[in-house]
């Protein structure tokens, strides 16, 4: 039985190139975490923008204007190198999917890490809940919605979920565990009809893959660290890096010292 690697070898081996995917399941019981950068002149928007939605925006980590280092999250992460594959959009239009970073680093990015969902996915797994996309080796899906999110400055935008389906006793319980994780997004934001919320094809996710709904099953929608995106997309800054879904920055941070008792 091969054991799992720690979270600083599982940076070390995506800042190698030997790693590209998706992080879901590695370094098991640390914490993972939705990536922003941004240009300074940028930054306190964003921040106002997270601050006003902390459901799907939980901060973990906000790093210093151009210093890709983030000490306290753990022994020598470079947002750089450690994420698997970024997002790079100019003007909010994507423009490459990159495994490293270095050579459009400047001087006065700033990087914001939000919280993540498979914080408290292992809190499920641990109490007997399944999640089918971990069952089927797939990434969770996401969705567009139409609830609003409250803008600030130039970001603005609507919420992304993401969509486990359970059934309705094992719902209960998730509600009541996620409910002790509002560092990385808390109780689910809708339960059921998916309709009421602004998605109209389950089968058809926004982000990351589909997996069926079984008709004694209901459809569970988290806020989901993706809606950022839509925020700097939104507000077209001239350079914005963030993640590409599913693949996460990897922390030294405990996932059990985040639920709050």
């Amino acid at each position: 039985m091969t054991l799992p690697l720690s979270p600083l070898a599982e940076r070390l081996r995506i800042r190698s190139g030997d790693f590209a995917g998706q992080t879901a399941g590695l370094a098991p019981g640390y914490v993972q975490g939705n990536i922003a950068i941004l240009p300074a002149d940028y930054a306190n928007e964003f921040l106002r923008f997270c601050q006003a939605n902390p459901k799907p925006c939980p901060l973990l980590a906000i790093g210093e204007p151009g210093e890709p280092m983030l000490p306290g999250l753990g022994e020598d992460v470079d947002i750089r190198t450690d994420v698997p594959r970024y997002r790079v959009f100019r003007d909010g239009v994507l423009e490459n999917e990159p495994t490293d970073i270095r050579e459009i680093w400047r001087d006065d990015l700033v990087t914001f890490v939000i919280g993540c969902s498979f914080s408290f996915e292992e809190a499920l797994i641990a109490d007997g809940i399944p999640l089918r996309h971990v069952q089927m080796n797939r990434n969770v899906a996401m969705y567009r919605t139409s609830i609003p999110c409250r803008p600030a400055g130039r970001f603005s935008g609507t919420m992304v979920v993401s969509m486990r389906p359970l059934k309705a006793a094992d719902a209960i319980r998730a509600v009541q565990i996620t409910s002790r994780f509002p560092n990385v997004h808390g109780a689910p934001v809708h339960l059921g009809r998916p309709d009421l919320i602004g998605i109209t094809d389950l089968a058809r996710p926004d982000f990351g893959e589909a997996v069926p709904v079984e008709a004694d099953e209901l459809p569970v929608f988290w806020a989901c660290g993706v809606t950022p995106q839509v925020a700097i997309a939104n507000a077209r800054p001239p350079l914005a890096i963030t993640h590409l879904g599913g693949s996460m920055l990897i922390t030294d941070l405990v996932n059990s010292r985040l639920a709050m008792l």
